[in-house]
């Protein structure tokens, strides 16, 4: 049985390097990757910024994915786990000894 807290450790971790892409890597796709400079600038900003949780976009409470809106386009924010070597998917998203997160931020209508 999971630890009760692990959850809120989960989600505390993904928070962090949510906000500061501190501790885990970023990837963009090429869509977001070729835009100007300054909207890349906002989408990452509006991806720091987002805390809009609730029960439809964050069903586990791990604060793992997002929708943002830039310009009248939407895009997504997604958080995987891997192990360290980044060979394969962590089974211990909490312990970031670890685990390596990845944050991918593509247009929606890549997903």
């Amino acid at each position: 049985m999971a630890n009760q807290s692990e959850p809120n450790s989960i989600r505390d971790l993904n928070d962090a390097f949510r906000r500061t892409f501190a501790g885990g890597r970023v990837l963009l796709t090429a869509s977001v990757a070729e835009l100007p400079e300054a909207e890349r600038q906002a989408i990452i900003n509006l991806v720091k910024g987002f805390d809009t949780f609730d029960r439809d976009n964050d069903p586990h409470g791990e604060h793992d994915f997002g929708e943002i809106e830039h310009d009248g386009e939407h895009f997504f924010w997604k958080i995987d786990y891997y192990v360290p070597e980044l060979t394969g998917g962590s089974e211990f998203p909490a312990d970031p000894t670890q685990t390596t997160r990845v944050m991918t931020i593509m247009r929606a209508d890549e997903y």
